[in-house]
Protein backbone atom coordinates (compact mmCIF):
# COMPACT_ATOMS: atom_id res chain seq x y z
CA UNK A 1 0.00 0.00 0.00
CA UNK A 2 1.31 3.43 -0.95
CA UNK A 3 2.20 5.77 1.85
CA UNK A 4 -0.52 8.29 2.52
CA UNK A 5 0.46 11.92 2.17
CA UNK A 6 1.14 13.55 5.50
CA UNK A 7 -1.79 15.70 6.51
CA UNK A 8 -1.12 19.17 7.92
CA UNK A 9 -1.82 19.67 11.59
CA UNK A 10 -4.95 21.75 12.15
CA UNK A 11 -4.73 23.51 15.49
CA UNK A 12 -7.73 24.56 17.53
CA UNK A 13 -8.24 28.28 18.17
CA UNK A 14 -6.39 29.18 21.39
CA UNK A 15 -9.13 31.49 22.69
CA UNK A 16 -12.83 31.28 23.43
CA UNK A 17 -14.50 33.59 20.94
CA UNK A 18 -18.15 34.62 20.83
CA UNK A 19 -19.30 34.52 17.21
CA UNK A 20 -16.34 32.40 16.10
CA UNK A 21 -16.45 30.94 12.60
CA UNK A 22 -15.20 27.36 13.01
CA UNK A 23 -18.60 26.17 11.77
CA UNK A 24 -18.04 28.11 8.54
CA UNK A 25 -14.78 26.39 7.54
CA UNK A 26 -16.38 23.67 5.31
CA UNK A 27 -18.28 26.37 3.42
CA UNK A 28 -15.19 28.56 3.00
CA UNK A 29 -13.00 25.63 2.02
CA UNK A 30 -14.64 25.21 -1.39
CA UNK A 31 -13.71 28.80 -2.27
CA UNK A 32 -10.28 28.70 -0.67
CA UNK A 33 -9.37 25.39 -2.39
CA UNK A 34 -9.25 27.20 -5.75
CA UNK A 35 -6.80 29.80 -4.42
CA UNK A 36 -4.84 28.13 -1.63
CA UNK A 37 -1.53 29.08 -3.25
CA UNK A 38 -2.39 32.72 -2.48
CA UNK A 39 -1.88 34.72 0.70
CA UNK A 40 -4.89 34.78 3.02
CA UNK A 41 -5.77 38.26 4.26
CA UNK A 42 -8.20 38.74 7.13
CA UNK A 43 -9.00 42.36 8.06
CA UNK A 44 -10.87 41.06 11.16
CA UNK A 45 -9.10 37.89 12.27
CA UNK A 46 -10.94 37.62 15.61
CA UNK A 47 -10.54 34.22 17.25
CA UNK A 48 -8.26 32.93 14.44
CA UNK A 49 -10.55 29.99 13.66
CA UNK A 50 -10.63 30.66 9.90
CA UNK A 51 -6.87 31.04 9.47
CA UNK A 52 -6.20 27.91 11.54
CA UNK A 53 -8.95 26.02 9.70
CA UNK A 54 -7.76 26.96 6.20
CA UNK A 55 -4.10 26.67 7.23
CA UNK A 56 -2.50 28.92 4.58
CA UNK A 57 1.25 28.98 4.02
CA UNK A 58 1.18 32.78 4.09
CA UNK A 59 -1.28 35.12 5.82
CA UNK A 60 -1.80 38.74 6.80
CA UNK A 61 -4.05 38.74 9.85
CA UNK A 62 -5.33 42.02 11.20
CA UNK A 63 -7.63 43.17 13.97
CA UNK A 64 -8.49 46.51 15.58
CA UNK A 65 -8.06 44.97 19.03
CA UNK A 66 -4.43 45.62 20.08
CA UNK A 67 -4.60 43.21 23.03
CA UNK A 68 -5.69 40.40 20.71
CA UNK A 69 -2.91 41.07 18.19
CA UNK A 70 -0.34 41.28 20.98
CA UNK A 71 -1.49 37.85 22.16
CA UNK A 72 -1.05 36.40 18.65
CA UNK A 73 2.38 37.98 18.27
CA UNK A 74 3.45 36.37 21.54
CA UNK A 75 1.88 33.10 20.39
CA UNK A 76 4.06 33.28 17.28
CA UNK A 77 7.07 33.51 19.59
CA UNK A 78 6.06 30.35 21.50
CA UNK A 79 4.15 31.87 24.44
CA UNK A 80 4.51 30.20 27.83
CA UNK A 81 2.09 31.02 30.67
CA UNK A 82 3.75 31.36 34.06
CA UNK A 83 1.07 33.25 36.02
CA UNK A 84 -1.20 31.30 38.38
CA UNK A 85 -4.31 30.18 36.48
CA UNK A 86 -7.18 30.05 38.98
CA UNK A 87 -10.89 29.81 38.32
CA UNK A 88 -11.51 32.21 41.17
CA UNK A 89 -13.54 35.43 41.19
CA UNK A 90 -11.16 37.46 43.35
CA UNK A 91 -8.17 36.38 41.28
CA UNK A 92 -10.08 37.23 38.10
CA UNK A 93 -10.80 40.84 39.06
CA UNK A 94 -7.25 41.31 40.36
CA UNK A 95 -5.86 40.10 37.03
CA UNK A 96 -8.37 42.20 35.11
CA UNK A 97 -7.20 45.35 36.91
CA UNK A 98 -3.57 44.42 36.26
CA UNK A 99 -4.28 43.75 32.58
CA UNK A 100 -6.00 47.12 32.16
CA UNK A 101 -3.00 48.90 33.67
CA UNK A 102 -0.56 47.13 31.35
CA UNK A 103 -2.77 47.32 28.28
CA UNK A 104 -3.50 51.01 28.78
CA UNK A 105 0.21 51.82 28.89
CA UNK A 106 1.15 49.19 26.27
CA UNK A 107 3.81 47.80 28.61
CA UNK A 108 5.05 44.28 29.35
CA UNK A 109 3.75 42.64 26.16
CA UNK A 110 4.40 39.09 27.35
CA UNK A 111 2.69 39.59 30.71
CA UNK A 112 -0.24 41.35 29.02
CA UNK A 113 -0.64 38.41 26.64
CA UNK A 114 -0.67 35.95 29.55
CA UNK A 115 -3.29 37.99 31.38
CA UNK A 116 -5.39 38.35 28.20
CA UNK A 117 -5.42 34.56 27.79
CA UNK A 118 -6.43 34.06 31.42
CA UNK A 119 -9.23 36.64 31.21
CA UNK A 120 -10.50 35.13 27.97
CA UNK A 121 -10.67 31.62 29.37
CA UNK A 122 -12.08 32.65 32.75
CA UNK A 123 -14.41 35.53 31.84
CA UNK A 124 -18.07 35.35 30.93
CA UNK A 125 -19.06 33.39 27.84
CA UNK A 126 -15.99 33.99 25.69
CA UNK A 127 -16.77 37.69 25.35
CA UNK A 128 -14.14 40.26 24.45
CA UNK A 129 -15.44 43.67 25.39
CA UNK A 130 -13.88 47.05 26.11
CA UNK A 131 -15.45 50.25 27.38
CA UNK A 132 -15.05 53.65 25.71
CA UNK A 133 -11.87 54.38 27.66
CA UNK A 134 -10.29 51.10 26.55
CA UNK A 135 -10.85 49.13 29.75
CA UNK A 136 -11.56 45.41 29.49
CA UNK A 137 -14.88 45.00 31.32
CA UNK A 138 -16.05 41.40 30.86
CA UNK A 139 -17.34 40.01 34.18
CA UNK A 140 -16.19 36.80 35.84
CA UNK A 141 -17.50 33.63 34.20
CA UNK A 142 -19.39 30.79 35.84
CA UNK A 143 -17.48 27.71 34.65
CA UNK A 144 -17.20 24.73 36.97
CA UNK A 145 -13.88 23.69 35.50
CA UNK A 146 -11.52 25.28 32.98
CA UNK A 147 -8.83 23.48 31.02
CA UNK A 148 -6.08 26.04 30.88
CA UNK A 149 -3.07 25.70 28.56
CA UNK A 150 0.36 26.89 29.70
CA UNK A 151 2.57 25.90 26.75
CA UNK A 152 1.73 27.30 23.31
CA UNK A 153 4.97 26.31 21.58
CA UNK A 154 3.08 23.99 19.19
CA UNK A 155 1.53 27.08 17.55
CA UNK A 156 4.93 28.53 16.67
CA UNK A 157 5.66 26.49 13.49
CA UNK A 158 2.19 27.16 12.03
CA UNK A 159 2.26 30.91 12.72
CA UNK A 160 5.89 31.39 11.63
CA UNK A 161 4.94 32.67 8.13
CA UNK A 162 1.92 34.67 9.27
CA UNK A 163 2.03 38.43 9.75
CA UNK A 164 -0.13 40.10 12.40
CA UNK A 165 -1.17 43.75 12.27
CA UNK A 166 -3.31 46.12 14.31
CA UNK A 167 -4.79 48.86 12.13
CA UNK A 168 -7.86 49.98 10.23
CA UNK A 169 -8.55 47.68 7.27
CA UNK A 170 -7.95 50.49 4.76
CA UNK A 171 -4.39 50.85 6.05
CA UNK A 172 -3.52 47.27 5.08
CA UNK A 173 -1.04 46.74 2.24
CA UNK A 174 -2.88 44.18 0.11
CA UNK A 175 -1.55 42.55 -3.07
CA UNK A 176 -3.80 42.19 -6.11
CA UNK A 177 -3.80 38.39 -5.93
CA UNK A 178 -4.53 38.10 -2.18
CA UNK A 179 -7.53 36.07 -1.05
CA UNK A 180 -9.48 38.30 1.34
CA UNK A 181 -11.88 36.84 3.90
CA UNK A 182 -13.66 39.59 5.84
CA UNK A 183 -15.73 38.89 8.95
CA UNK A 184 -16.54 42.33 10.38
CA UNK A 185 -18.64 42.89 13.50
CA UNK A 186 -22.24 41.98 12.80
CA UNK A 187 -24.69 44.63 11.65
CA UNK A 188 -26.29 44.87 15.10
CA UNK A 189 -26.48 47.57 17.81
CA UNK A 190 -23.57 45.91 19.68
CA UNK A 191 -20.67 48.38 19.62
CA UNK A 192 -18.29 47.37 22.40
CA UNK A 193 -15.94 44.86 20.75
CA UNK A 194 -13.26 47.51 20.48
CA UNK A 195 -12.85 50.99 21.87
CA UNK A 196 -13.35 52.46 18.39
CA UNK A 197 -16.61 50.64 17.64
CA UNK A 198 -17.81 49.68 14.15
CA UNK A 199 -20.91 51.46 12.87
CA UNK A 200 -22.88 51.46 9.61
CA UNK A 201 -20.55 53.97 7.97
CA UNK A 202 -17.71 51.51 8.63
CA UNK A 203 -19.78 48.70 7.07
CA UNK A 204 -20.24 50.82 3.94
CA UNK A 205 -16.58 51.79 3.86
CA UNK A 206 -15.59 48.11 4.13
CA UNK A 207 -17.92 47.06 1.31
CA UNK A 208 -16.49 49.73 -0.99
CA UNK A 209 -12.93 48.71 -0.10
CA UNK A 210 -13.66 45.04 -0.78
CA UNK A 211 -15.36 45.86 -4.08
CA UNK A 212 -12.15 47.49 -5.33
CA UNK A 213 -9.97 44.42 -4.67
CA UNK A 214 -9.19 42.62 -7.95
CA UNK A 215 -8.54 39.26 -6.28
CA UNK A 216 -10.99 36.80 -4.67
CA UNK A 217 -13.14 38.11 -1.81
CA UNK A 218 -15.46 36.38 0.66
CA UNK A 219 -17.36 38.38 3.27
CA UNK A 220 -19.59 37.00 6.01
CA UNK A 221 -22.11 39.00 8.01
CA UNK A 222 -25.56 38.76 9.49
CA UNK A 223 -28.06 38.77 6.62
CA UNK A 224 -29.82 42.01 7.47
CA UNK A 225 -31.78 43.79 4.76
CA UNK A 226 -29.31 46.63 4.42
CA UNK A 227 -26.23 44.35 4.37
CA UNK A 228 -27.77 42.31 1.55
CA UNK A 229 -28.63 45.45 -0.43
CA UNK A 230 -25.19 46.97 0.16
CA UNK A 231 -23.32 44.03 -1.32
CA UNK A 232 -25.83 43.22 -4.04
CA UNK A 233 -25.62 46.80 -5.31
CA UNK A 234 -21.83 46.49 -5.48
CA UNK A 235 -22.05 43.40 -7.68
CA UNK A 236 -21.31 40.67 -5.14
CA UNK A 237 -22.91 37.23 -5.42
CA UNK A 238 -24.86 36.36 -2.27
CA UNK A 239 -25.18 32.96 -0.61
CA UNK A 240 -27.17 32.27 2.56
CA UNK A 241 -26.48 29.96 5.50
CA UNK A 242 -28.06 29.21 8.85
CA UNK A 243 -25.62 30.11 11.59
CA UNK A 244 -25.50 27.58 14.48
CA UNK A 245 -26.83 30.00 17.08
CA UNK A 246 -29.95 31.99 17.87
CA UNK A 247 -30.70 35.53 18.97
CA UNK A 248 -33.29 36.60 21.51
CA UNK A 249 -36.02 38.91 20.24
CA UNK A 250 -38.42 39.34 23.15
CA UNK A 251 -39.11 37.22 26.17
CA UNK A 252 -38.59 33.56 25.34
CA UNK A 253 -38.89 34.02 21.58
CA UNK A 254 -35.70 33.14 19.69
CA UNK A 255 -34.84 33.25 16.01
CA UNK A 256 -32.09 31.50 14.05
CA UNK A 257 -29.43 33.84 12.71
CA UNK A 258 -29.16 33.98 8.92
CA UNK A 259 -25.62 34.44 7.63
CA UNK A 260 -24.82 35.92 4.23
CA UNK A 261 -21.69 35.20 2.21
CA UNK A 262 -20.90 37.95 -0.29
CA UNK A 263 -18.57 36.73 -3.05
CA UNK A 264 -16.41 38.29 -5.75
CA UNK A 265 -13.96 36.61 -8.09
CA UNK A 266 -15.63 33.19 -8.21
Amino acid sequence: MADMAEQPTILKPPLKWAGGKRWLIPHLQKYWSRHQDKRLVEPFCGGLSVALGLNPDSALLNDLNPALINFYRQLKQGLQIDIALENDENAYYHYRDEFNRLNGNQRSAIKAAQLFYYLNRTGYNGLCRFNKTGGYNVPFGRYKTINYVTDFSHYQPVLSQWQFSNCDFEALTVDEQDFIYADPPYDTPFRQYSQQGFDWEDQERLAEWLSRHPGPVVLSNQATTRVKKLYRDLGFKLRYLNAPRTISCKGNQRQAVKEVLALRGF
